[in-house]
């Protein structure tokens, strides 16, 4: 996947410290307090059996993944969607075994793979098309536009970066996010 967009990682739940990242009372999420989301310990496809997430991963395309989310949403009534890059990048950090990744402990048996966000631009910036110096520039104007409608965002979650020039018909693995449900500690 070549590119030129990436970002490094932040902050993660190890670094963050324990105040900021708990299990909920079932087991089955991880509570980001401070951002007051709900992360599924499992990602799509896994299920979790009390002790660890079982199955295979569903890796779906960035149209199919975004689908999911919506069906979710309608049929649950929670505003289920996909998260946006900085939000997956939370997750990622160092363990206490120092293996980069999402902290095993808490979201046993992930794989450390491309996962899709939902972030559509990181700058937000348009180019100068007098400017030779601005990047995805094409004789026709900005492509970059034209290139978003072909790739989306992902994040590695072995290691931090994204990058926004995952072709959007990769399959890859998804971890919905959702807002906390139950009250805070």
């Amino acid at each position: 996947m070549g590119g030129l967009w990436v970002l490094s990682a932040v902050a993660s739940p190890q670094q963050q410290g324990s105040a900021d990242w708990r299990v909920s009372d079932d087991g089955a999420y991880v509570i980001d307090v401070r951002a007051q989301l709900a992360w599924p310990r499992c990602v799509e496809g896994m299920q979790w059996n009390g002790t660890t997430c079982t199955g295979k991963p569903l890796l779906l395309d960035r149209a199919e993944a975004t689908a999911l989310a919506t069906a979710r949403w309608q049929a649950e009534g929670v505003a289920w969607r996909l998260p946006r890059a900085a939000e997956l990048q939370r997750l990622v950090g160092k363990a206490a075994h120092n293996a980069a990744g999402a902290d095993a402990r808490l979201f046993p048996a992930a794989p450390d793979l491309w996962y899709w966000s939902s972030t559509a631009n990181v700058s937000g910036v348009r180019g100068n098309q007098y400017n030779y110096n601005t990047i995805r520039q094409s004789r026709e104007g900005d492509s970059a536009g034209q290139m978003a409608l072909l790739n989306g965002w992902a994040v590695n979650m072995a290691t931090g970066e994204a990058r926004g020039d995952v072709a959007r018909a990769s399959k890859l693995p998804v971890r919905l996010v959702r807002p906390q449900m139950e009250p805070a500690r």
